[in-house]
């Protein structure tokens, strides 16, 4: 997917696999709309809507914002801030009794 130097250092994706991560990411907004309009699913929206966008978040992390290719500390710092930030939303929603 990507090019590498002779020095074994990545260089930046190729437009094809930027091209291939808008195409999943817009398939993953669809399946997050399309979600919404299925009844049998209400149950389910938020832990669905959630992992949907979790994965989004974690698309765009990784290749538009290059940590793909960056120190893995960087990678680290926001996946760590993605559960903590899940984590306190989870925790909120019980708090306020929206989950039960």
């Amino acid at each position: 997917m990507e090019q590498e130097h002779d020095n074994g250092i990545h260089a930046h994706p190729t437009p094809l696999t930027y091209f291939k991560v808008a195409t999943a990411l817009v398939i993953l907004t669809v399946l997050e709309v399309a979600v919404i309009y299925v009844e049998a699913l209400r149950s389910f929206w938020i832990p669905i809507l959630v992992g949907l966008s979790s994965v989004k978040f974690v698309l765009v992390a990784m290749f538009y914002m290059h940590l793909k290719f960056d120190n893995r500390l960087f990678s680290v710092f926001f996946v760590g801030g993605l559960i903590l930030a899940t984590i306190v939303i989870g925790a909120f929603l019980v708090l306020f009794h929206v989950l039960t």
